[in-house]
């Protein structure tokens, strides 16, 4: 807007030493710049006003929306077609550059996140199978690492193929009768014996069956003690709680963490988004990213919050079916 009356008032002043082709042109650089952004409705409402600017003071008769010449009704068509295709190309330039940014961070997550627990793999396999001296004990302790690290891989690889599936729609949603006491039964066999065992608490409330996707619901509860997991400090509990709210389910996660930035976990939210200074934790930044989207896809909310020094992550969801139970 400030350009185009910038622009309107030039044109004005030198308006005897221009000629209309000149002020056509000049009118269409605000149009220009609002469609570099690629934004359609800010580029429509810029050259609907940029052609009422020009008709209004420069199209004979002036100070009039008459037009006389029809080659004066070509310009402003041409108006309109530039803001358009220049908008259409920024929409492609745009979507272009986040899958470049995409493919750079699946890479970068490739290279970083499934090489550590590969490299675990790997290793702990060859000395088992080329050390005959290991006690019963040891075994099972390297056995163990080989789980964890395999368990790992497989999050990793579910998250990566259900982001991508989510972000283009391609996961078919099947709603039905959900039990959270089996969901999170199911969930807990993703993680190691001391995590599960040892340091998380864990509170049902006992309630109704819930109606949503039993799949995704069971990725979520995966995703969200993934994350409190990983950000919680060493050897302090992890706590879920299932509460039934009567109209809605609440399912909550609190873990004590050194990494709290309040301003910034409203951000935790977004694909591939990481807290600062959390580099030695592994991760991909997409575990939470997911679970905002099956949160979405049952049509509740998710939010994070600084409390108690601790990171608390809860998830409303809707109880939109109830069932008659005998």
């Amino acid at each position: 807007m400030g350009i185009l009356l910038i622009i309107t008032l030039i044109s004005h002043v030198f308006r005897d030493h221009l000629d209309i082709i000149n002020i056509g042109l000049i009118h269409i650089i605000p149009v220009v710049i609002v469609a570099i952004h690629g934004n359609t409705k800010a580029t429509i409402f810029i050259t609907i006003l940029s052609v009422i600017f020009f008709n209004f003071l420069y199209i004979p008769p002036l100070y009039s929306f008459k037009v006389h010449n029809e080659l004066y009704v070509w310009s402003f068509v041409i108006f309109g077609i530039v803001g358009w295709i220049i908008t259409i190309q920024a929409k492609n330039l745009y979507t272009q550059t986040k899958q470049n940014e995409m493919r750079e961070s699946l890479l970068n997550i490739i290279s970083h996140d499934l090489r550590t627990p590969l490299s675990t793999i790997i290793g702990t396999t060859n000395l088992l199978l080329y050390n005959s001296n290991l006690d019963e004990k040891s075994t099972k302790n390297l056995l163990e690492d080989v789980n964890y690290a395999s368990m790992r891989m497989k999050r990793l690889i579910t998250n990566i193929l259900d982001s991508t599936r989510l972000s283009n729609g391609g996961i078919n949603l099947k709603f039905d009768w959900c039990d959270f006491e089996d969901i999170v039964g199911v969930a807990l066999e993703e993680f190691s014996d001391k995590q599960k065992d040892e340091l998380l608490d864990i509170k049902i409330e006992d309630f109704r069956l819930f109606w949503g996707d039993n799949v995704l619901l069971k990725q979520l509860i995966i995703n969200l003690l993934d994350n409190a997991f990983k950000y919680s400090i060493n050897n302090t509990k992890v706590t879920l709680d299932i509460l039934d709210l009567n109209d809605t389910l609440r399912i909550a996660v609190f873990n004590q963490s050194s990494h709290i930035d309040e301003t910034k976990l409203k951000n935790i939210f977004d694909k591939f988004y990481r807290l600062e200074d959390s580099n030695d934790i592994s991760g991909s930044g997409i575990g939470l990213s997911i679970c905002k989207s099956i949160v979405g896809i049952h049509g509740g909310e998710i939010k994070a919050s600084a409390v108690n020094k601790g990171i608390l992550i809860e998830a409303i969801l809707p109880i939109i079916k109830k069932a008659n139970l005998i």
